[in-house]
């Protein structure tokens, strides 16, 4: 259980799970939600797709608030002592990656639209890579600290990139020949609602599924679950929104294009670079309690072990390893659905602080590798909900299957 001593505040809560969700790959989303649909659709894609993510990121929240349990503890209870390990593995792996991505994602434009350095897959300037060593050390630093690290970093992040990128958007479309709506009427139509909620739930489900390892330092399960569910729709809807103006009005990735392009140099570095902290030292954070799982070392040791070998990968994980990464993410919402079920059928169990009876629970891990491959192969609905699916039909039959053996 969590030291009460280390509970936060709400507000202090909801800063660190608001600074989760500032992550630019879901401005990436944005751009393309508002290349195929108009805005009603784009409002009703965000709603649905938010409303799902909420969903799933809120029972998490509420069970890492009462349990005190991280995600990783959870895995050992609904995976085994060491069915656990694949879980952890699979969340410290795509963390890392993203957190190298995300250092990437810093020093490349800054390099080359800031610096004015040439910037190609087979050239990084060392002023580039220097820009990613010391954006990786710092970041690699608040993960260091725990959830004071974090902390801080939010409460300084989340007020600057909020009030900031609004002020920048708002002055995009003030300067554009045409309204937000008008805008968004001259997309081709070619994204379904349904199409774009998948878009919404895939940009950020792999990372909501680390929700535990935030909210068990809440006050109680149900700040940790409104903390969470508030905190993603007001988040993920500001980055989307902030990745379609990017696209209309400055044709760029994100809200550092607009900035960049009304000249606010110096704020647009700073907004960047908070943005993806933000969501950086979660993701360093997460990866070291997954490493400290399958190692049995102190998480700190692991936090430093990944946050160096996301910096040396940085450049090449970026240019290399995006389409690979996105294809991991389709892997963590069996976990998350599993985690949740395991939770509600055996509560008590959780609560009492029993630990797993079994080294390995086989419907679980069958559950996450049939809906991983769900997920990923079949092209109907939304791949997060249809891996979620199959590995809640694998997990309950098996959960069966294994009460029958046992009576």
């Amino acid at each position: 259980m969590t030291d009460k001593k280390k509970k936060l505040s709400n507000l202090s809560m909801f800063m660190v799970m608001l600074g989760f969700t500032f992550f630019s790959a879901s401005m990436w989303a944005g751009q393309q939600l508002a290349a195929g649909l108009d805005f009603r659709g784009f409002i009703f894609a965000l709603l649905l797709g938010g409303a799902i993510l909420a969903a799933y990121t809120g029972a998490l929240g509420y069970i890492g608030a009462e349990s005190g349990l991280t995600l990783d503890e959870l895995s050992r209870r609904s995976f085994g002592s060491r069915g656990s390990y694949l879980p952890s593995a699979m969340i410290s792996f795509t963390q890392i990656g993203w957190f190298g991505v995300g250092l990437a994602m810093f020093a490349i434009p800054v390099a080359s639209k800031i610096m004015g350095l040439e910037v190609t897959p087979d050239h990084m300037p060392w002023q580039g890579y220097l820009l990613v060593v010391v954006a990786g050390f710092l970041m690699t630093g608040s993960a260091y600290f725990d959830i004071k690290g974090l902390k801080i970093v939010s409460y300084v992040a989340v007020p600057a990139v909020a009030i900031l990128g609004t002020v920048a958007m708002i002055l995009a479309i003030r300067q554009g020949d045409a309204g937000l709506v008008e805008q968004f009427g001259k997309s081709g139509n070619t994204l379904g609602i349904i199409g774009g909620a998948g878009l919404v739930i895939g940009s950020f489900v792999s990372g909501g599924t680390a929700t535990p390892n935030f909210t068990r330092f809440a006050k109680n399960a149900k700040i940790g679950c409104l903390a969470t569910v508030i905190a993603f729709f007001i988040g993920n809807s500001l980055m989307f929104l902030f990745g379609a103006v990017s696209s209309i009005y400055a044709g760029g990735n994100d809200i550092f294009d607009v900035m960049y392009n009304l000249n606010m140099f110096y704020f647009a570095i700073l907004v960047l670079g908070l943005n993806i902290w933000t969501t950086n030292d979660n993701a360093l954070f997460t990866a070291g309690l997954g490493l400290s799982n399958i190692f049995s070392k102190p998480k700190k040791l692991m936090v430093i072990i990944a946050g160096i070998i996301g910096t040396v990968a940085a450049v090449w994980l970026y240019w290399n390893f995006c389409d690979w990464l996105n294809v991991l993410n389709c892997t963590l919402p069996p976990v998350g659905i599993i985690l949740i079920l395991s939770y509600f059928l055996h509560r008590k169990d959780y609560l009492a602080g029993k630990e797993p009876a079994r080294k390995f629970n086989w419907a679980s891990i069958a559950g996450v590798i049939l809906g991983a491959t769900v997920a990923n192969l079949v092209s109907w609905g939304i791949p997060a909900i249809n891996g979620m699916a199959v590995a809640a039909v694998c997990y309950l039959i098996g959960t069966m299957i294994y009460r029958k053996s046992n009576v």
